[in-house]
């Protein structure tokens, strides 16, 4: 009998078996559960109206309340959004609601739980949003439920879940100054295209990838569900128990694959001769090399999101950007409030990473999900008329970012920062030293 890999292994723990198989439906038992300000509402009233107006959430240490998507805006529809999070957070005496214009608020819902230990290697985490994948990154099983399924998890604490194939994918070599994961994730995404990972695991492994900080792994987990994925994963290791103990002293048990494991199917890269890609509109899998799009006209340029809006996105950027100054519109969203801050500390040069963009040109926002996914006609950064705008975001599908005649790339930090010095998509490799 062959052994199990991670995924497996975690969901049948989960759902107290000793082992299970891709196709099994079991019940699991759910570690955390997370809601923003888009899908929290309707997932409250499916609750109440299912369980009872005075139902109580099954585990309130375990409901993460985390309002990001429509944050800094005039719209009274996102206002009235955090206004029903907050009576229900009151309501529940809820302690993981992370409150909009409070010391408590964060910003993006996904690199929010990695900054407040909510991801643990070995948990089952849901979240009703897609790219609840990047918590996969910690050595977990986590992924995206749309607003009934979460609404019966925070009745229950369980879900019923069908066991996934699991597709490997190993890096070897060591990753040029010039590459990011991003780079590595597009090349995924376009090998195998927006469908090849269909409710299937996307594992992560090799050298490569153990060499990459905990932010860089986010990044490929993140855009997993880019593929069609139910889950990206990457199995723990003590770069990952570092971070996670830093921030939480929760307990948790690690889990890893059987070395006998048996995979859907592997695919096999070698870094080293791997080069900057892009993804071209109007899809994730639409990849090419940097220099296949060299000298393309831009109106706009995005960093951001919880794709490219952590503080390594931001160092890499800074690094190119550094005195100089910025040819197109530039603008900067930090993921959290704990970017936000941090970038107000770290220093490159002896400049801190804000003043570096500032006094590049850069237009500066604050912690949320910002233009990542257009927003109400007031956001920060929203892709207008027919722009064409290079991104670190995660879609660029018509639309995404705003208006559906715009067409946006996605793409690193380097090779945005590098573009935006030259207001035309630019191969990094060009302006790095």
């Amino acid at each position: 009998m062959a052994g199990q890999t991670l995924t497996q292994k975690i969901l049948a723990a989960h759902a107290g078996r000793e082992r299970v198989s891709p196709g099994d439906n079991v019940w699991v038992d759910v570690d955390i559960l997370m809601t923003h300000d888009v899908c929290g509402p309707p997932t409250i009233d499916i609750f109440k109206r299912e369980f009872g107006e005075h139902a109580r959430v099954w585990d309130k240490d375990k409901l993460v309340i985390l309002p990001d998507h429509y944050i800094f805006t005039e719209d009274p529809h996102a206002r009235r959004n955090i206004e029903l999070l907050r009576a229900f957070a009151a309501e529940h005496d809820l302690p993981h609601y992370y409150d909009v214009g409070t010391a408590r608020y964060k910003g993006v819902c996904h690199v929010a739980l990695a900054e407040e230990g909510f991801n643990r290697p070995g948990n089952v985490l849901f979240g009703t949003d897609s790219h609840t994948c990047t918590s996969g990154a910690f050595g977990l099983f986590s992924t995206g439920v749309g607003n009934t399924d979460a609404a019966l998890i925070m009745g229950t604490g369980k879900i019923w879940v069908k066991v996934p194939e699991t597709m490997r994918f190993v890096f070897h070599g060591e990753l040029p100054p010039y590459l990011m994961a991003k780079d590595l994730i597009l090349a995924v995404i376009g090998e195998i295209g927006t469908d090849g990972g269909t409710y299937r695991t996307l594992e992560f492994d090799g050298e490569a990838v153990y060499d990459l900080s905990m932010q860089e792994r986010m990044t490929l987990t993140n855009m997993a569900i880019e593929a069609g994925g139910k889950n990206g994963i990457i199995a723990p290791d003590q770069v990952t128990f570092d971070f996670v103990r830093a921030r939480t002293d929760a307990a948790f048990e690690a889990v890893y694959g059987d070395a006998d494991a048996r995979f859907h199917s592997e695919y096999v890269f070698d870094v080293s001769e791997m080069v900057p890609v892009v993804a071209k509109p109007h899809s994730p899998d639409n990849k090419a090399p940097v220099t296949e799009v060299t000298g393309t006209v831009l109106n706009k340029c995005y960093i951001g999101s919880c794709t490219g809006g952590k503080l390594e996105d931001f160092e890499a950027a800074a690094r190119i950007l550094k005195g100089h100054e910025v040819k197109v519109a530039t603008y900067v969203v930090p993921a959290s409030t704990e970017v936000e801050r941090r970038m107000k500390e770290v220093t490159f040069e002896g400049e801190t990473l804000w003043d570096i963009f500032v006094a590049s040109g850069c237009l500066m926002g604050h912690a949320s999900c910002g233009a990542c996914l257009g927003g109400p006609i007031d956001t920060f950064g929203r892709a207008t008329g027919t722009e064409v705008v290079i991104s670190t975001t995660n879609r660029n599908f018509p639309g995404r970012m705003g208006s559906k005649q715009s067409a946006v790339y996605l793409a690193s930090p380097l090779t945005v920062a590098a573009s935006a010095l030259n207001g035309v998509i630019t191969d990094p490799r060009e302006v790095l030293v």
